[in-house]
């Protein structure tokens, strides 16, 4: 029998649904704090340790060693948080698992045995081996480093680029989905573009933790000459990041959209009726029971050149869909999409001025501009997390997109009760967790870069620099 006509009893049974969905969305999101640092900081303790090994410059050397300190933190934390949603699948999941195991377990093994390993190895050698590795060798752990933490990424965004858009499969007698090309399976072309998005707004994350706490620096006259390499690496890479999020990733992950999510590419932009020269909103609020956007501000046939390159394209809008194949939460899943686009426009704008700032050598100077690169630190986190809502949230009510409900994956004998007992332990210890987290971090600033955070360390930084 196949897993797709597999449906738990409703009543009780949806309202576990609701607590498992949720329980997830908790664990996921929270973790995913973690790894968007990691992943950003990784590319940039590359940059500082080549700027290191070009230069001679031990400021770079110990920016780089202060980096990854945040990022060995980060690391452990992503490790401790992401361990139990492997094991959710199978308590909360079992039937999405037992019917995808043999497609997105490659996946997920792969993650664990080769890019996991990768990483935490030579993290290991990178923080404790420098001394006997030298400068060269010390410069390729950190490029494995690298390597191992985007090649992690890669294969849990092809997971779930999978879900989104199945590849590579077939439908077994038994009902559940065995993987027949695993070239398929790693070359989705949604994945491809999923992860580009993916990496670009983890940089994002990097450059602007790394810009502020260089501004922190700069404001408070502690570490200047470390606070203005922070804030140079991080507007640099981050500029560059921040307009390859715009384009061509996000525009290359909404056309992916637009061929084979079209309800979700509806209900993201608030298009309930179909139109030809549709218009894109830029504000507005969806009323989901009268079909239509409230108070909308809107440009003019924008949606249909952006989706089709014409001006007079037709868009789908949710009416030309049967509302059970609608997103179950378009609200949600409009204002999500909304945040990460704002906050990118944003973050485009800041770096813009702290780069020609940069370019003209008054960025240093400019109160204004630091206090704005400082303040603007949780953003990246909330415009990635407000993403990954857009993408999960857009699936639905899929959970394998076309192929498998959502209510169809769920544990039949996990009751309501016994997923709010789990969720709430969750919810206590990942407060206690966070908690951890900030007071390490803080106290690595405070400490600040240099071998022991000394004034002599510092002043020697500021003497390296302004040679």
């Amino acid at each position: 029998m196949s897993f797709c006509a597999t449906r738990p009893k409703r009543g009780a049974m949806e309202d576990a649904l609701t607590i498992h969905r949720l329980h997830f969305a908790f664990t996921i999101t929270f973790h995913y704090i973690f790894p968007q640092l990691t992943m950003g900081l990784a590319l940039l303790i590359l940059i500082l340790k080549t700027m290191a090994l070009r230069t001679g410059d031990e400021t770079w050397n110990d920016s780089a060693r202060f980096w990854a300190k945040i990022f060995g933190i980060s690391f452990a934390l992503g490790v401790v948080t992401g361990i139990p949603m492997e094991f959710q699948f199978g308590t909360n999941w079992s039937h999405f698992s037992r019917a995808a195991g043999g497609v997105i377990g490659q996946t997920l093994a792969m993650e664990g045995v080769f890019s996991f390993f990768l990483e935490s190895s030579f993290l290991g050698v990178f923080i404790f081996g420098e001394k006997r590795l030298g400068p060269r060798l010390h410069w390729v752990s950190s490029l494995m480093m690298f390597l191992g933490s985007w090649l992690s990424g890669y294969l849990i965004v092809l997971t779930d680029a999978w879900m989104q858009h199945p590849v590579g499969y077939h439908l077994a007698a038994n009902g559940s989905y065995e993987l027949n090309s695993f070239w398929a399976l790693l070359l989705n072309p949604w994945g491809l573009w999923q992860y580009a998005h993916t990496m670009v707004g983890a940089v994002q994350t990097g450059c602007f933790t790394m810009a502020a706490v260089g501004a922190y620096y700069i404001l408070s006259r502690q570490h200047e000459a470390f606070g203005k390499i922070f804030v140079r690496v991080g507007v640099t890479v981050g500029i560059i990041a921040a307009c390859l999020q715009l384009f061509p990733t996000g525009d290359g992950q909404g056309k992916m959209m637009a061929r084979f999510q079209r309800p979700t590419l509806a209900g993201m932009e608030g298009l309930f009726q179909t139109q030809a020269g549709a218009p894109i909103a830029i504000l507005g609020q969806p009323d989901v029971p009268k079909q239509r956007l409230d108070n909308p501000l809107t440009v003019p046939q924008a949606l249909s050149f952006l989706t089709y390159q014409k001006w007079t394209a037709t868009v789908e809008g949710l009416n030309q869909f049967p509302q059970d194949e609608w997103p179950d939460n378009i609200a949600l899943l409009y204002f999500s999409y909304h945040i990460m686009v704002g906050l990118g426009t944003i973050f485009i704008a800041i770096l813009f001025l702290a780069a020609w700032k940069l370019f003209r050598g008054t960025l240093f100077e400019s109160r204004i501009l630091l206090w704005a690169l400082m303040l603007s630190l949780p953003l990246p986190f909330i415009a990635n997390t407000a993403g990954w809502i857009t993408a999960e949230v857009g699936r639905q009510p899929w959970l394998i997109y076309g192929m498998m409900r959502t209510r169809a994956g769920v544990s039949p004998m996990v009751s309501a009760g016994s997923a709010w007992f789990t969720l709430l332990g969750f919810l206590g210890m990942y407060t206690v967790l966070g908690m951890l987290f900030l007071f390490l971090v803080y106290r690595e600033i405070e400490h600040g870069p240099g071998p022991d955070g000394s004034s002599a360390a510092h002043a020697s930084a500021v003497a390296a620099v302004a040679d």
